[in-house]
């Protein structure tokens, strides 16, 4: 079976990226406003976790050296990791694999995507799924539910999906309804098009040693897209993951030991997370605080991957507010050898993974 273009774990990599694609911006800096108590913050944090948004700049090849991919000296700016421009790139190599699937077997990879009630920010990441489908030749299913819909009818729906042949991954939309429950309704989806990674055998199995999931979660997947794109040595390197959720900080954990990192995870109740943090090559920080992770908590060189996602009072925007992620990002960037904004880090790559997974489905279940 070909291989897919797109890499799950540890073993496989997108193609490098073209130095054509790399402009040189330097993002607008503003500075971190002091935390008073960040360990405390931290502790009483819950994950509020990036799933989709756009935007930034600048990038290596994934070709170049480690020196000049990831490493600079503490004195000089890091390189900014192109979340926007690499998931740009992913989108064109999807297409590129849409297209020969459809002319050498007449199969269309599909994805449905099942919305429950009406909140107007799960309504916008459906959209944007399915305009994202559309951009690279996916067929995209969609089944709206009213909010007061019953597991049972949820259920339904997903049985409906799991036995149709030209759908290739269903994704159910969350959060649901506060009286549904998450995991009846998850568990329910065939884990041959779980593209989610949720399902709680693509979890076991990422855990254990000689096993690959069918699906990563796309956030996590996209992370470790980044570190790879960008030609960051994970085998041997001391990794920190700041979170333990079982959308980012777990998976992302479990990834990066996959890849022969030495993986440390600093939660609400780790002590000296600081001092942790301070060790660590590589961190991913997906805890939901504004600004948690200082410039004295990272290693001079360290590649630093912002999950977070998180909206700061700022009288200077015309929506009286903006978004951070949960590293201070003027700090990080005089220290860190490369570092994600916000946004436009890990934000467009989430999508970028789901349509790489979905794909991915397609070639596996086709034998393509």
């Amino acid at each position: 079976m070909a291989s897919s273009i797109l890499s799950d774990c540890s073993s496989a990599r997108l193609l490098p990226l073209r130095r054509a694609l790399l402009p040189q911006r330097v993002p607008r800096i503003r500075p971190c406003p002091a935390l008073a108590s960040p360990r405390r913050l931290f502790a009483d944090a819950r994950p509020q976790l990036l799933p989709r948004p756009p935007r930034m700049d600048s990038v290596p090849a994934a070709a170049a050296s480690s020196a000049e991919s990831a490493t600079v000296s503490a004195d000089a700016s890091a390189k900014v990791i192109d979340g926007k421009l690499v998931a740009k790139q992913v989108r064109e190599e999807i297409a590129v694999e849409v297209s020969r699937m459809k002319h050498a077997i007449g199969i269309v990879p599909g994805l449905a995507v099942i919305l429950v009630g009406s909140r107007k920010d799960s309504q916008t990441y459906v959209r944007n799924k399915k305009k994202a489908c559309e951009a690279v030749g996916i067929k995209s299913y969609e089944v709206n539910l009213p909010e007061d819909s019953s597991e049972e009818e949820v259920i339904k729906h997903i049985a409906s999906f799991n036995s149709d042949p030209s759908v290739h991954g269903i994704l159910v939309q969350l959060p649901l309804p506060r009286h549904m429950n998450d995991e009846n309704i998850l568990n329910a989806v065939s884990i041959e098009k779980d593209v989610d990674g949720f399902h709680p055998l693509n979890i076991g199995r990422l855990a254990m040693q000689g096993r690959d999931p069918f699906f990563v979660p796309c956030t996590p997947k996209g992370c470790m897209e980044l570190l790879h794109r960008y030609g960051v040595e994970i085998k041997g390197k001391r990794a920190v993951v700041i979170g333990r959720s079982n959308i980012v900080g777990m998976p992302a954990a479990l990834l990066l030991q996959k890849a022969n990192a030495t993986v440390s995870i600093v939660h609400s109740q780790t002590k000296n997370p600081e001092e942790i943090t301070r060790q660590a090559d590589i961190v991913i920080a997906a805890v939901g605080v504004a600004n948690l992770v200082r410039g004295n908590w990272i290693k001079p060189g360290a590649a630093i991957i912002d999950v977070g996602i998180n909206p700061v009072d700022d009288p200077e925007s015309p929506r009286g507010y903006r978004l951070v992620g949960d590293v201070c990002y003027e700090e990080a960037s005089k220290v860190a050898g490369a570092v994600t904004p916000v946004p436009g880090g890990v934000g467009p790559m989430t999508i970028a993974m789901l349509l790489s997974n979905t794909l991915e489905s397609a070639k596996r279940i086709h034998k393509f």
